[in-house]
């Protein structure tokens, strides 16, 4: 016996399998499914923004509310009324007083209910909101 010794074990094949690059991709689609969420809620819902030349496009906040055709709220995919959507307003502005609302409108929602979810925003104590339009 010149050479060294070998054991068996060298021919076998691996048979564990290697978790790593399953949870990378994992990862990695959750992360496109959140960023691209909100987009995908809007159009669920079904809600077409009004158009304009101008506007600020970096508004981005925690609370969205949508408002659709029949002038109703829109919060996380729930359907709210008036005294919902304040407590719900409420619930943010008393873990952040700096949150923000972002209200999408349908272009054929009454102004009136525009003014209404406005009203009940600025009413629950939450200072900052702006109105979601889609550039020309």
């Amino acid at each position: 016996m010149a050479g060294p010794m070998k054991s068996s074990d060298d021919h076998e094949p691996i048979s564990a399998i290697n978790v790593t690059p399953f949870v990378d991709v994992v990862l990695v689609l959750l992360v496109i499914f959140m960023v691209t969420a909100p987009t995908l809620m809007k159009d669920a819902i079904g809600i077409e923004l009004p158009k304009a030349s101008s506007g600020d496009q970096k508004s981005t906040a925690p609370l969205s509310i949508s408002i659709d055709k029949n002038g109703q709220a829109i919060v996380d995919g729930k359907s709210l009324d008036l005294d919902a959507l304040k407590a719900r307003v409420k619930e943010e502005v008393a873990k952040n007083p700096d949150t923000q609302a972002v209200i999408s409108a349908d272009t054929d929602c009454r102004h009136g209910d525009v003014v209404r979810v406005m009203d009940a925003v600025k009413s629950s104590g939450m200072q900052k909101f702006a109105l979601q339009i889609q550039k020309e």
